[in-house]
């Protein structure tokens, strides 16, 4: 056994694949999800945003009227590291906040027209590079590959799929 790779108890659910295709599998995550998001990256940059108002604008977007406490839930962040970026964010008019229609101190959460132009700019690329990806794996492939990604998800009912 060396530092760089500690000795665990064998866990039955691993025990089908060794070692080398675990990291193997964990290195084509880095991998991918590098690429997938250096596009949006740079797009980023020429906003002076980074990858959590990314996300707050994707979850945004695909949940119009998303109570602050829901997307904190969604985020796994903190109410401050959210509140600066949704300041900055609504600030620069890319997402509105309007109070609840029954308690006035719930705020809800919608992209501005400014808001859907960036997520579109931001997903665009990302949604080829899927697209593409899908159609040469073939359609069992994809189911495969969405089984293999809820199961990795500590709570797999948090993802509602979309029309």
């Amino acid at each position: 056994m060396d530092a760089s790779t500690p000795e665990t108890e064998k866990d039955p659910a691993s025990s089908a694949y060794s070692d080398a295709e675990l990291r193997d599998a964990m290195e084509l995550l880095f991998f991918s999800y590098r690429d997938f998001i250096g596009e949006p990256d740079a797009i980023l940059s020429d906003y002076d945003f980074g990858r959590a108002h990314h996300r707050v604008i994707h979850f945004v977007g695909r949940n119009p009227d998303i109570t602050v406490s829901d997307l904190l839930s969604v985020l796994k962040i903190t109410k401050q590291s959210l509140s600066r970026v949704l300041s900055q964010l609504i600030r620069e008019d890319f997402i509105k906040q309007i109070p609840g229609p029954v308690d006035r101190r719930q705020r809800l959460l919608s992209l501005t027209e400014k808001g859907h132009a960036l997520e579109e700019k931001l997903s665009a690329h990302q949604r080829e590079r899927i697209a593409s990806a899908f159609k040469i794996a073939g359609p069992d492939a994809v189911e495969g590959f969405y089984q293999v990604l809820l199961n990795m998800m500590n709570n797999p009912k948090e993802f509602k799929k979309h029309d």
